[in-house]
């Protein structure tokens, strides 16, 4: 049964309809809050949600490149801890987030890098202290757990956007900036005309699968975190939200399966229109048959009758943009874009 027949169904049977509503977070929005806009000289936290990084120098190439953006870094007390494959026990990462969010010092929070684990400390994290002291929030990838549990859970704006070891090129310092340093409210649309040696332009395209604009609040990022959050009390709000999506390294069949994931919740059917960034590297599995990525999109997103364009510049790419998650903005799927209608920093 799809979700509309359920909730039909939850008329007759006591205690169905609220269930749904618990599971995908209809209880009422909470209200948006903004962090203070991030100015050159303030400090950044550096954490490390998820994976451990052994080396020392991609530490180094981080802190470097936080300093070249203007900021002071402080790093989080458990940042260079390892236990198996994380950065710490569950607790420490943990207990990085909330240390520097109580911090007076510090003005924001970044990750070092993605990888795997952010779903576990949800639980652990202070979102009443980060009520009390709302700040910048970003990274990409593993971090789609925190960056949409700390909007749903507080109501604050937070960012999709390069993690401290991304590559800070001029085209993801110049989004950046604008969105968390200047309060701007741009057009986020892929370069036009970069011709490189071809007749046409083959790099960057966007591809219209359904035509015409949406206005909600951006949610979304990895498709596979995303998915493992199903469910719980830090699932995003779908609500005639924006939804847009990317993901890396991952076989045709499995997107396929976390798709699904969001239609048997009800998720897709809830949002205004879907963004589809970069699904890197995602390909048949050895020994699978499987449908393309196009005939997958086309089965999963075209019966929702909202507006869906796919390869906006967000995912594991070199230069990517900087989303708010939890600001409203418009989606134009004709001109493969998104604008933000609101600033998203005080």
């Amino acid at each position: 049964m799809r979700r509309r027949e359920l909730l039909r169904a939850g008329a007759f049977l006591p205690g169905l309809g609220s269930a749904l509503g618990a599971a995908n977070g209809t209880n009422g929005a909470t209200p948006t809050l903004r962090a203070p806009r991030l100015r050159e000289g303030d400090t950044l936290g550096l954490i490390s949600p998820a994976n451990a990084t052994p080396e020392r120098e991609p530490f180094e190439i981080a802190i470097e490149s936080l300093q070249a953006l203007g900021f002071r870094v402080k790093v989080g007390r458990h940042a260079r801890a390892r236990w198996g494959h994380f950065a710490g026990t569950d607790a420490q990462r943990a207990a990085d987030v909330n240390e520097l969010f109580a911090d007076p010092q510090v003005q924001g929070l970044i990750a070092l890098t993605g990888g795997s684990g952010g779903t576990r400390i949800l639980p652990l994290i202070d979102y009443a202290q980060i009520r009390r002291t709302p700040k910048f929030f970003g990274g990409f990838s593993d971090l789609t757990a925190l960056v949409n549990a700390i909007q749903r859970q507080t109501g604050l704006i937070t960012f999709h956007c390069p993690v401290a070891g991304s590559e800070w090129n001029p085209f993801s310092v110049q989004h950046f900036r604008q969105l968390v340093m200047q309060a701007g409210e741009p057009l986020l649309s892929n370069p036009r005309g970069e011709l490189g040696d071809q007749l046409v332009q083959t790099q960057w395209r966007t591809r219209t699968l359904r035509g015409g604009k949406a206005r909600g609040r951006l949610v979304g990022g990895n498709l596979a975190v995303l998915a493992a959050m199903a469910g719980s009390p830090y699932w995003p709000d779908f609500d005639g939200a924006l939804l847009f999506l990317e993901d890396v390294n991952e076989y045709i069949y499995r997107v396929d399966r976390m798709l699904s994931t969001l239609r048997l919740t009800g998720a897709l059917d809830r949002v205004a229109g879907v963004v589809l960034g970069q699904f890197t590297k995602c390909e048949p599995g050895e020994g699978f048959g499987t449908l393309t990525l196009d005939e997958v999109f086309d089965d999963y997103l075209l019966p929702l009758g909202v507006p869906v364009y796919r390869g906006a510049m967000i995912g594991h790419i070199r230069r990517k943009f900087t989303l708010p998650v939890g600001a409203l903005a418009e989606m134009d799927a004709d001109a493969g874009s998104i604008r933000l209608l609101e600033p998203s920093v005080a």
